[in-house]
């Protein structure tokens, strides 16, 4: 294991920078970010990674404290936000870990073993996560602005989190980047006899691959969702779609189903879903199949097929604004289709994770598409994120389900 100090990193500066108007109301409100449109006056050429610290235009009086990335619009990314000067040190971040930890206390006095530490912005770490898998940390950066700070908070990683190992896992955009000489997937503390990890979530066994697996590993905003399907799911047959590696497919079986099927694009993912399947005792039956959700439902319903409970947890469809219209077509087909898919009394889960789609659109969408097919719905519930990935600003609020009863 290589040592993280042993690698050369930029060593940043400090920047006084003054904002426009707006770029300052932002700050004053608390926002953790700043457009390149609302910087007016820098005193030195920033660099990323440099401390960006942020005055009034009028009178001088500091108000926050952020890093710069000159690599993204999102020029500065704040770390503090307030009329006290702060030293931005170990001791620092360290007081931003605790307070994050802390959030996540409730989850973590359930049979759960695994854990969003730092959700980005939400928890003050803006262009970063970490994930924590049993006794693996995996710390993922999509910023460059992390890596000459990354050994002050490593050690309070380690410490309030009493994990064994730390991965770090590197953005695409970073991973192609000249100017650090790290790895994706590298060990920076401890050792890891095996890259899939084993954990738990309410009582029910999942795995991460940690070096390889998407983002860090698994998915873990949609934990209470999982939870809460699986309680409805005893004794039913129920439909996963797009399960990725069997979320609501396992905590489905591991509560009772009668009969499970999981569908995804990816074989691999679906490989992924039987093991996970497999690391917990259940009767019910677990089917797979690989292909395109649209048309595999579109073959159901011509084959009259339905369930007492389906799920349908899509990628997000709008990764950019231009696509929110498209994603908006998506997600009322999917509605309409879940809707022929599910029997009499049955119940249906439709989420979405596209950030630029609000939950009233999302809501009013798949509702509307629903009354189209000729059945009526009872909304029994719609949720968000677990408490592990808090909302801490608006554009943060990214996950949205809605569980309804189709008579």
């Amino acid at each position: 294991m290589k040592s993280f100090q042993s690698f050369t990193i930029y060593q940043p500066k400090r920047l006084a920078v003054k904002l426009s108007a707006k770029g300052e109301q932002y700050v004053l409100k608390g926002h953790p970010w700043i457009f390149s449109n609302s910087i007016q006056k820098i005193n030195k050429p920033p660099e990323t990674g440099d401390l960006a610290v942020i005055f009034r235009k009028s009178g001088n009086k500091f108000i926050g404290i952020g890093l710069y990335d000159k690599d993204s619009d999102i020029r500065i990314k704040m770390l503090y936000n307030g009329s006290e000067s702060k030293q931005i040190d170990a001791e620092f971040f360290k007081d931003q870990v605790q307070k994050a930890y802390s959030k996540r206390h409730p989850l973590l006095e359930t049979d759960t073993n695994s854990y969003r530490l730092l959700f980005g912005e939400s928890d003050g770490f803006p262009g970063l996560i970490a994930d924590v898998y049993d006794k693996v940390l995996v710390v993922k950066f999509y910023s460059g602005i992390w890596f000459p700070y990354f050994s002050d908070f490593l050690d309070s990683l380690i410490e309030i989190t009493e994990c064994k190992t730390v991965v770090l896992r590197l953005s695409r955009k970073l991973q192609q980047s000249d100017r650090h000489n790290l790895n994706d997937g590298m060990i920076v503390y401890g050792e890891l006899e095996d890259e899939i990890v084993v954990f738990r979530e309410h009582g029910v066994r999942f795995s991460a691959n940690v070096i390889k697996g998407h983002k860090t590993g698994y998915f873990l905003d949609h934990r209470d969702n999982r939870k809460r399907v699986g309680e409805m799911s005893r004794g039913k047959t129920v439909l996963d779609v797009f399960s990725y590696s069997g979320g609501f497919s396992v905590h489905a079986l591991a509560n009772g189903a009668k009969e499970v099927k999981s569908i995804d694009i990816s074989a691999q993912a679906l490989e992924v879903a039987q093991f996970n399947a497999s690391l917990n005792a259940h009767e019910g039956k677990h089917h797979t199949l690989a292909g395109d959700a649209f048309e595999i439902l579109n073959q159901m319903i011509e084959q009259k097929i339905s369930y007492d409970l389906v799920v349908i947890d899509p990628p997000s469809f709008a990764k950019q604004q231009s696509e929110v219209n498209l994603a908006k077509k998506k997600y009322a087909q999917l509605a309409k289709l879940g809707a022929q898919l599910t029997k009499a009394n049955g119940i249906l889960v439709l989420a979405s994770c596209s950030s630029r789609v609000s939950k009233d659109v999302f809501v009013e969408t798949s509702l509307n598409a629903i009354l189209k097919t000729g059945r009526t719905y009872k909304i029994i519930k719609t949720t968000t994120h677990d408490v592990d990935h808090p909302i801490g600003f608006a554009e943060a609020a990214y996950l949205k389900s809605i569980y309804l009863q189709l008579p």
